[in-house]
């Protein structure tokens, strides 16, 4: 073991030693409990380099063909598409050998390693995040739909909708980005540098980082992070491809510096590379092939404002995070207006009827009223009236959620693009929106809608059409009525596919609606309803049909690889891939080709092109139905929760789902007793309604539709910039990306 590893691995190879001579006394075997970090090293590194040198070879002859066939092609449609081909693989020979270049994908580097001319930056210069009048202390009430399967930071089941609450939204990466300018500012480093060519990220550990245990992050805590991900002890596929193809290099230098590199100089390499966040190596002795059942319920300490501990979850019912004692980044900039309750309380309530009405005496104390008929109609009662409760309309500028139906098409009939468009044409989510919805949402056009610079407005939904949809579900040769009046093939099969999704009530009524609709077309829409685990859970198998559900998206641009690339759609066995995003089980040479390119584009320009030609993929192929999108988001909070309102925030940073996310409300507990003493004599405050629409956009590519029945040819994409000539486009990230 090199001596490096020995001394920042101290403490864990300590107790791994204590853990190893007990066991030495015990007569029966049992499974090796001990962080085997040390030995996982230099396998990976041998693991990587093989890897790189197969790429290379790969890629040397790839390069070799092309220029033979190209030599052989006369000027014309075929010989442009060699020579973009040809451009690509001398771009990824690049990549090879680069990082064959930098040496070992886990390194351990002497400090004199680090170049002498590094500009090291701080990201002390951004706006400040929050009210300087907010109080720490109290406790904040909302509730859960379900209970989740785990609370395992990564692993089987731990993708879940509240992973985001228990870390994605508290943990602190190494570079942060600035909730309204986008620009880099602290996080677990206090300072760093890019490297001249734009590939690596170096960082300075801030001195005073701690997990919630007190115990100090070291820059080799990265490096146990990469093991924990990509090792055989967890069923984890989507990290184990993108730290082997999207990462180069993860450098160690000494406890406080560790450098990040990526395969290519790309637009958002800073937030990249320093997304990262680190493991505490102390608390995985145990890691090993039972990691799934092992630390099933245990929270691993944390470098954010919020833990979990063990008597704080209680199974079924609710999950308590508490704000760490002496967190060392409470008084830090951009952080010391936010995270103020002691207590964050989920409590488990799967009936939203029922949830609003514990909301509304009192028991909860907020509640996402964005639903019209909770805007209109359920909170038109006396707490409003009396002030009691506030009401708040906060506009955002967070990219359109892809919320929709996600088509299995390795499932008949679903692998006839005819029959998914008919579907399509199909589904009245305009109806819905007007009449279930009252007409305040848009809708969703693509998956990629809300992103100012990379959404494609030629790209409209396909409108509710009987007429069109019987004509595709003819061409896939559904094109007689039975009795029931659903559509038939010649050999009797009905047009029927299921939907699997959570149910709630009212998830439940705009699916029946769905299927209503679609009857008159001729298609049996069956609703698959099930608890929200057990709908993830199937999902995550692939079992579904179709599936409705709408995924946290990245705030920059979306990311397409893992949603339709074909690695996360099937195995080496050619079986649907199990525990990947990619619903679709979507597998076509074009989107892999584009959506890897994606990930390495230089410039916003190329982004743009990309963009163009993916979102065109599906929205031709047809294998995402978008439903409906919402750029606001409506808040009742009783009077005692404050939202920021000063110079810095107002209510909330604009680049939020939920303005809950950021963190910046917090409890006065003085109005907790002014408000419930009012209660009990009678008394009353004026009725508050905000509207807060400061970021609220006008002239969005949702607001128009293409008109029913009209031809549903497809719009032709620009062609792909030649890489050969550098853009014109600004390469660093702009301020008005969103």
């Amino acid at each position: 073991m090199p001596s490096i590893i020995r001394h920042l691995l101290a403490p864990a190879a300590l107790a791994t030693a204590i853990t190893a001579m007990m066991g030495c006394n015990r007569v029966h075997s049992e499974i090796d409990r001990r962080l085997e970090f040390d030995d996982y090293v230099p396998l990976y590194n041998n693991h990587i380099r093989e890897w790189l040198l197969e790429q290379q070879e790969a890629t040397a002859a790839e390069i070799e063909d092309l220029e033979q066939r190209i030599s052989e092609k006369e000027e014309g449609e075929a010989r442009e598409l060699l020579v973009i081909q040809h451009e690509e693989a001398l771009r990824y020979a690049e990549r090879w050998e680069f990082r064959l270049g930098l040496g070992d994908y886990l390194k351990f580097a002497d400090p004199g390693d680090l170049p002498a001319d590094l500009d090291w930056q701080t990201g002390m210069d951004q706006p400040e995040v929050g009210d300087p009048r907010a109080t720490k202390g109290g406790v904040f009430r909302r509730h859960l739909h379900f209970f989740p399967p785990t609370i395992r930071p990564f692993g089987e089941s731990s993708n879940h909708g509240f992973r985001g609450d228990l870390y994605d939204m508290i943990e602190l990466p190494l570079v942060n980005m600035h909730p309204e300018t986008l620009e880099p500012i602290p996080g677990i480093a206090s300072e760093w540098a890019m490297s001249e060519c734009g590939r690596t990220l170096y960082c300075r550990i801030d001195p005073e980082a701690t997990y919630s245990d007190g115990v100090p992050v070291r820059a080799i805590d990265y490096l146990v992070r990469i093991y924990l991900l990509t090792s055989d002890n967890i069923v984890n596929p989507f990290h184990k491809q993108y730290f082997r193809e999207e990462m180069a290099q993860f450098a160690v230098y000494d406890e406080r510096t560790l450098s990040i590199s990526v395969p290519e100089p790309t637009l958002y390499a800073i937030f990249l590379a320093g997304a990262m966040v680190p493991a505490a190596p102390h608390f995985y002795d145990e890691y090993g092939p039972d990691y799934t059942e092992r630390y099933q319920w245990r929270f691993p300490p944390t470098t954010g404002a919020y833990e979990v501990r063990e008597e704080d979850i209680v199974k079924g019912a609710s999950i308590t995070q508490t704000r760490v004692k002496d967190w060392w980044a409470r008084d830090r900039k951009y952080y010391r207006y936010r995270f103020n309750p002691d207590y964050l309380v989920h409590q488990v309530v799967r009936d939203e009827a029922k949830a609003f009405e514990l909301f509304r005496a009192g028991e909860l104390d907020t509640f996402l009223i964005t639903n019209p008929e909770f805007w209109y109609q359920r909170s038109e009662i006396p707490p409003v009236h009396n002030g009691y409760i506030e009401r708040h309309t906060f506009y955002t500028l967070y990219p359109r959620i892809p919320r929709g139906i996600y088509m299995n098409v390795t499932k008949p009939p679903l692998d006839d693009s005819d029959v998914r468009i008919g579907i399509q044409y199909s589904l009245n989510w305009q109806k819905l929106i007007d009449v279930m919805f009252r007409g305040d949402y848009d809708r969703l056009n693509s998956f990629n809608d809300g992103y100012m610079l990379f959404s494609c407005p030629d790209i409209r939904s396909r409108p509710y059409s009987v007429s069109r949809a019987r004509e595709y579900f003819a061409r896939a040769g559904f094109d007689r009525e039975g009795p029931d009046g659903i559509l038939r093939d010649a050999d009797g099969r009905r047009l029927s596919v299921s939907v699997s999704y959570a149910s709630q009530p009212l998830t439940d009524r705009i699916l029946s609606f769905m299927r209503e609709e679609a009857r008159h077309c001729g298609f049996d829409l069956r609703l698959d309803g099930g608890e929200a685990t057990v709908n993830y859970l199937k999902t995550m198998q692939k079992q579904h049909e179709m599936v409705f559900t709408g995924w946290m998206i990245r705030l920059l641009q979306p990311d397409f690889y893992q949603y339709f690339h074909s690695i996360n759609a099937f195995d080496e066995k050619g079986n649907p891939r199990p525990n990947t995003n990619n619903l679709n089980v979507w597998a076509d040479p074009e989107t892999d080709r584009l959506s890897v390119r994606l990930r390495a584009a230089r410039s916003v320009g190329e982004m743009r092109d990309l963009h163009r030609r993916l979102q065109h993929i599906i929205h031709d192929e047809g294998i995402f139905s978008p439903s409906y999108s919402v750029d606001f988001m409506r808040v009742g909070s009783w009077r005692w929760v404050r939202w920021s309102d000063s110079e810095y925030t107002r209510f909330a940073p604009p680049l939020v789902y939920d303005p809950h996310e950021a963190f910046t409300f917090w409890i006065d507990e003085d109005k907790i007793e002014e408000t419930l003493a009012a209660r009990r004599a009678g008394e009353t405050f004026p009725e508050v309604t905000v509207m807060i629409d400061d970021f609220r956009r006008t002239g969005d590519s949702s607001a128009a539709n293409e008109p029913a029945d009209t031809p549903d040819d497809p719009v032709t994409p620009p062609p792909l910039p030649d890489l050969s000539v550098p853009s014109s486009e600004e390469t660093t990230p702009s301020t008005e990306q969103e």
